[in-house]
């Protein structure tokens, strides 16, 4: 399937084909690995929260928040 065929699938489509793509590609959990920044970033995060610089939101509001570009 190409780059092209799959911009043309319906959304639902697309959901599906990204569903079976990742349940392949983290079958062998053993092979993935997390590039280093994301530590670096997970523990950059972790001193904001312990200083009191990062907030904690739920879910719904971590979604708006990303949408309205913040």
């Amino acid at each position: 399937m190409s780059a092209l065929e799959i911009q043309q699938l319906p959304r639902q489509e697309k959901l599906k084909l990204m569903e079976i793509l990742w349940a392949e590609l983290s079958r062998d959990e053993a092979e993935l690995e997390s590039p280093s920044w994301h530590a670096d970033a997970l523990r950059e995060t972790a001193e904001r929260r312990a200083r009191g610089e990062e907030a904690v939101l739920d879910w719904e509001q971590a979604k708006a928040k990303l949408r309205s570009g913040q």
